[in-house]
């Protein structure tokens, strides 16, 4: 029988489903790939997932949930088990060697643009994060292009802080996110706002040690809360 995660209605009243993903999910996975990526404006704001490495989350090296309306699938969203932190992530904000088997990503998702502004990415990020299996992980890791708006609301309503600004994935610059779910709260005691666009000011407050943890649009364009 199918594990059902959630079921109930969305904000424009229609009735869906959640339930994780299998590789007999694949066809369907990769046409809503498909068609997220036709409707985006910049397509380098998405760093889409092969047939490959879907499979290899598929088969046991992740988590991956759906949410469906009736048969169609309208949503997914990953989480991936990396093989010894192959992108780099963990080491990337600092993970101390002997922790790196403990690093889980949070991956890609899709929603439908047919059911955007209803809360779907939200929805199943939190179902994932509470899968995450705190005896072996302590780690959450994601990359965010600069300017993706609604990726970067995500990982800070989540709680995961920008902890390095990069090149990645052969020269395509993105933020770093990180979650320790095993730290205590922390007691910060100094906070600013850098402009989104200053590439080198926030690079430089990162190598000294600050964290960004929230995105703020004021009159001029969007900031950058950093903390330490």
């Amino acid at each position: 029988m199918t594990e059902i995660l959630f079921e109930g209605k969305l904000p424009n009243g229609l009735r869906v489903t959640m339930r994780p993903l299998g590789r007999t999910s694949l066809p369907e996975i990769l046409y809503l790939q498909e068609e997220v990526i036709d409707a985006l404006e910049d397509p380098a704001r998405l760093q889409p997932l092969s047939e490959e490495e879907f499979l290899f989350i598929l088969e046991g090296n992740g988590d991956m949930i759906g949410v469906f309306d009736g048969e169609e699938m309208i949503a997914w969203r990953a989480m991936l088990i990396p093989d010894n932190d192959h992108e780099g992530l963990g080491r990337d904000v600092g993970v101390p060697e002997e922790d790196i088997p403990k690093v889980i990503y949070q991956e890609i998702s899709a929603v439908s643009p047919r059911f955007r502004g209803n809360g779907l990415q939200k929805m199943m990020a939190g179902v994932l994060m509470d899968r995450v299996d705190r005896n072996r992980f302590r780690y959450v890791c994601a990359t965010v292009m600069p300017g993706n708006i609604p990726s970067l609301k995500d990982k800070f309503s989540q709680g995961l802080e920008v902890a390095a600004l990069k090149d990645k994935y052969g020269g395509k610059l993105r933020y770093v996110f990180v979650k320790d779910l095993a730290a205590p709260e922390q007691s910060r005691t100094r906070s600013q706002l850098i402009p989104m666009a200053d590439i080198a000011g926030q690079q430089a407050l990162l190598a000294d040690g600050w964290r960004g943890t929230e995105l703020i649009r004021t009159d001029e364009d969007w900031q950058v809360q950093y903390e330490r």
